[in-house]
């Protein structure tokens, strides 16, 4: 896909191009829970054009996996609501999405 954008905005995008992809198909998810939070982290992170292998070592923060923690407890125990479903199947996309970034940079670095 090519997209035309003006001569500025390309000088911008051209340090974070390796992840722009990414960033996007975060973007476009539309989390409607707190996973925004997680989101927006990877989007920080991303933005900030690291290296392939602080790409490979990245997680999200600490708040952000102590709730999936949380989350996932209560999913095992039958005691999640609607909202934290929703809430945990949007960190699940956030979690693939990373896992298949990940895959890509491995692969590159072979």
């Amino acid at each position: 896909m090519t997209m035309k954008v003006s001569e500025e905005f390309a000088k911008r995008l051209q340090p974070i191009r390796s992840w722009l992809p990414t960033i996007l198909e975060l973007s476009f998810v539309g989390f409607k829970t707190l996973a925004t939070k997680a989101a927006n982290e990877v989007i920080a992170f991303l933005s900030a054009n690291p290296t392939p292998q602080g790409v490979l070592a990245y997680h999200v923060s600490e708040h952000a996996q102590i709730r999936l923690k949380q989350l996932l407890a209560l999913h095992k125990a039958g005691l999640s609501g609607e909202a934290e479903q929703l809430e945990l199947d949007e960190l699940e996309k956030i979690e693939h999405i990373l896992i298949m970034l990940k895959i890509q940079v491995a692969e590159k670095l072979i």
